[in-house]
């Protein structure tokens, strides 16, 4: 399940506004998608965070390598959540997980 490790780079490299998108993003992914809480689970909403954290990137003039490394680091991003996303439909259920609200709880404490 969730290791002390996970909670640790939760809290070390999301600001409060990026740990408030992580929490926002599990709750739709287990209410509405029917998504289990899991080690994907997690991987799944940290990566949807970075992914907004490159969207407030931008790039200054016209610096064309920044601009490169923004469009290769967001496909990136794109493949790594397509895989968990792929991961997290073979064991959604049907039916709300109860363990949710202690997913939540543990990054929220």
């Amino acid at each position: 399940m969730i290791l002390r490790e996970h909670k640790e780079r939760f809290l070390q490299e999301l600001t409060a506004q990026e740990q408030a998108f992580f929490l926002k993003t599990a709750r739709e992914a287990i209410a509405s998608k029917g998504y289990r809480p899991s080690e994907d689970l997690f991987h799944y909403c940290f990566f949807m965070t970075m992914k907004e954290r490159m969207k407030t990137i931008r790039p200054a003039g016209g610096d064309g390598m920044l601009r490169t490394l923004l469009v290769e680091g967001t496909k990136d991003l794109e493949d790594t959540l397509k895989f968990y996303i792929d991961r997290l439909e073979e064991t959604k259920g049907a039916e709300p997980d109860p363990s949710c609200r202690r997913f939540i709880a543990f990054f929220s404490e």
